[in-house]
């Protein structure tokens, strides 16, 4: 008898970062276990304002996740009977309703059962990309189907220089991506780099993920963790609320239609300039004009104070690079 993986993720809090590693079981798999506690771990991150990033690592040696737990794909579409593109879009609709519902639990050994879990691992994705926390992959191993799809729904992704792959097999078992590969890749890459990978099923290297960005930079294995660490320092020191308009007119206004996705961007735009953070900057701003007769950002060194430290210096401080 198969049995059903079972996984969990040991969360290290070190002050403003999480640090995640997937416990996937001896072969390192996504199932309904860690979909669950990924969804409370994107919830906690959510809520605690103290929490500025996350960054998620494998807990197996060479794997970062191996890919979905076949098992719970296959039975979950053994439970439905064949449909054609008409049905699968009505399952699917259902299936979004009913996560909207909190049904999920209700409807968990019925036939829309796996579809509702399919929808809330998307909507737990989606979260991830709406959220003023950063989420760092820090890809220690290879990360094949649900696997990479779970490392393209970061922020930012680290790979190990090291005998690993990344990428979307899923046409070698007669099925294709389902947690957003045709999505995120796509977004990442380009079409029709991602179109060849997907339909040829052949996974990138961690110089290949490089060079067509699907990963953000390549490092030895031993500092994969480190390095995703300073990447989530880095861009965690950003304002919260200004990182998540921006996540969000990205993710969501960049594939619209250009009309559509200005104003994405200004309904966005209006959240930070009204907010209490953005309103509170730009009059230090116009301060800091003021006092030093210079615009900050045209103050030599303050760039590159506000880069490293994530906001423009008070005005005391921009006078006092202004006198040195």
């Amino acid at each position: 008898m198969r049995e059903r993986a079972s996984g969990t993720l040991e969360v290290e809090d070190r002050g403003g970062i999480l640090v995640a590693r997937v416990h996937g079981g001896p072969h390192q798999l996504f199932g309904k276990d860690i979909a669950d506690r990924l969804d409370a771990l994107v919830d906690r991150a959510d809520r605690d304002p103290a929490v500025r990033a996350v960054v998620i690592t494998g807990a197996h040696p060479d794997r970062f996740v191996s890919h979905a737990e076949v098992r719970w794909l296959q039975e979950g579409g053994a439970a439905v009977p064949s449909v054609g593109r008409r049905g699968a879009s009505a399952i699917a609709r259902a299936a979004r309703a009913a996560d909207r519902a909190h049904l999920g639990g209700a409807l968990s050994r019925t036939p829309l059962g796996p579809a509702v879990d399919l929808e809330r691992v998307h909507q737990t994705f989606l979260r991830m990309n709406s959220s003023g926390v950063v989420y760092v992959a820090a890809l220690n191993g290879s990360a094949l189907g649900l696997g990479a799809e779970f490392a393209w729904a970061h922020d930012l992704r680290v790979m190990a220089d090291d005998d690993i792959v990344i990428g979307q097999p899923e046409v070698l078992l007669g099925i294709m991506p389902g947690g957003g590969g045709t999505q995120r890749l796509t977004r990442l890459v380009g079409t029709h780099r991602s179109l060849v990978a997907i339909l040829e099923g052949k996974p990138f290297t961690p110089a290949e993920a490089l060079a067509n960005g699907a990963v953000d930079d390549v490092v030895p294995s031993e500092q994969v963790v480190a390095r995703a660490v300073e990447l989530a320092e880095h861009f965690g020191t950003r304002s919260k609320e200004s990182l998540a308009a921006i996540k969000r007119a990205v993710y969501f206004g960049g594939s619209m239609s250009l009309t559509d996705g200005l104003r994405v961007e200004r309904a966005e735009f209006l959240t930070t300039v009204l907010s209490a953070d953005g309103q509170e900057q730009m009059l230090d701003y116009m301060d800091a004009t003021d006092a030093t007769g210079e615009l900050p950002l045209y103050t030599p060194g303050v760039y590159a104070e506000a880069l490293a430290s994530g906001r423009v210096p008070h005005v005391r401080s921009t006078a006092e690079a202004v006198a040195r």
